[in-house]
């Protein structure tokens, strides 16, 4: 809001040209979330504590376990909260990558709310039927995918020489003048195009999966694309979800993965350095900077609450929101085949349930006695099992998660 009235009075007010750069407003917006979430997440907390609104323990046998009981739940709110309102304050509300994310935002956090909602005051621990969540996580893959497929303001540009710009139909060139003067001659494209890591040449378009039966199956490029979209985000989300176990847990990695993913979303809506890199660049989506910021300041914020022994917990409001939000990001800066890397935390996580639940029942039909591939899953309580502190357990999978970023971002030059 406060980008547009700047705007719309021409930026007279002494000082208020600020504003029109993104850098300065990715900063006021991590500020911004940053007290929202250390100031009024007190409150909230006490509220919350107030209400009963606390975490119903079921006894698994783990080290320290039962003495989370009645820790307060459902701060997601905090999280959810202290990213909005810096991003309705700092952000182009007009831009396409905003409004989308701002919907993963409130649409996942939505559901999360309803499950934590049956979970504490309708003393089900069971929560939301796992079929509604999966048609809500649906509903946003659905809208995320069309908006990107068919909006036309979501494009991506490539560089063509001068010589080759003057050929070509006026219509289909943008001519963009960096901040050294540079001219560049940009071919737009609306394309259902994303990045292959680690390859050189390294664009892949989603049409070519139809086109394996003939050119006339590219016309169902759409039906491809929205499949993909659908299993991205509910693999995602259901991943940062298993991963909230341990204090801090979700919350520091999902932290990590967002600021991974705002270098490539910053890079890839900066001319000069999509250029330098030989990466494509996406008009517009630099503007997510401002929005990463708002989340990543929340995230750190609400650690100060979450961290070991946690005061708070995200509840499913929180992670399932988070989640969406990952996977939402990696699509729109077309880096979504790159989420079993950045994202490798959570793929270890739904992979260890996946595996030993598959195994259990496997061993069950063929010895009559289920068996166990880990001492319990998800991944984190395995190694809880084996005796190791949790808060030991969270500064690895950190670091794990550090490295993992740091490759991420790695792929940009490592093809």
């Amino acid at each position: 809001m406060l980008y547009h009235l700047f705007e719309a009075i021409g930026y007279s007010v002494p000082g208020s040209g600020v504003f029109s750069y993104i850098s300065f407003r990715a900063a006021m917006a991590v500020f911004f979330s940053l007290l929202i979430s250390l100031f009024f997440g007190r409150s909230i907390i006490g509220k919350l504590r107030r209400m009963q609104i606390g975490e119903s323990v079921r006894d698994l046998g783990l080290e320290g376990q039962m003495s989370k009981q009645g820790t307060p739940t459902m701060g997601g709110l905090i999280i959810i909260a202290a990213t909005i309102i810096p991003t309705l304050l700092f952000a182009k509300l007009d831009n396409i990558y905003i409004i989308l994310l701002l919907v993963s935002t409130v649409w996942l956090g939505v559901i999360g709310f309803i499950d934590d909602y049956i979970k504490v005051f309708k003393k089900d621990k069971r929560g939301l039927a796992g079929k509604f969540k999966v048609v809500g996580q649906v509903g946003l893959g659905l809208i995320v995918g069309s908006t990107v497929y068919f909006h036309p303001e979501i494009r991506t540009r490539v560089e063509v020489p001068a010589v080759l710009a003057e050929q070509l139909d006026p219509s289909e060139i943008t001519s963009i003048t960096d901040d050294s003067g540079d001219v560049h001659y940009m071919l737009n494209r609306k394309l259902p195009n994303t990045t292959i890591p680690f390859i050189k040449d390294n664009e892949f378009n989603y049409s070519s999966i139809p086109g394996i039966f003939g050119k006339e199956a590219r016309r169902y490029t759409w039906i491809v694309y929205l499949l993909v979209v659908i299993f991205i985000i509910t693999a995602v989300s259901n991943g940062a979800n298993m991963t909230d176990g341990l204090d801090g847990l979700a919350t520091g990695t999902s932290a990590i993965m967002v600021l991974a993913l705002g270098v490539l979303a910053y890079i890839s809506g900066n001319i000069i350095f999509s250029n330098y890199l030989d990466i494509m660049y996406i008009p517009g989506i630099g503007e997510l900077a401002v929005f990463i910021g708002a989340l990543i300041g929340a995230c750190i914020g609400f650690l100060w609450y979450n961290a070991y022994p946690a005061q708070v917990f995200m509840g499913d409001t929180g992670s399932l929101a988070l989640g969406g939000i990952i996977a939402t990001l990696a699509i729109l800066v077309r880096k979504e085949l790159l989420i079993p890397v950045l994202c490798g935390v959570f793929l270890a996580e739904n992979l260890s349930v996946v595996m030993q639940v598959s195994y259990f029942k496997y061993t069950k039909r063929k010895y009559g006695e289920g068996r166990r591939i880990f001492r319990m899953a998800p991944l984190h309580h395995h190694y809880q099992k084996l005796g190791i502190h949790e808060s030991k357990i969270v500064s690895r999978f950190w670091i794990v998660g550090i490295m993992l970023a740091v490759l991420s971002i790695v792929t940009l030059k490592l093809r």
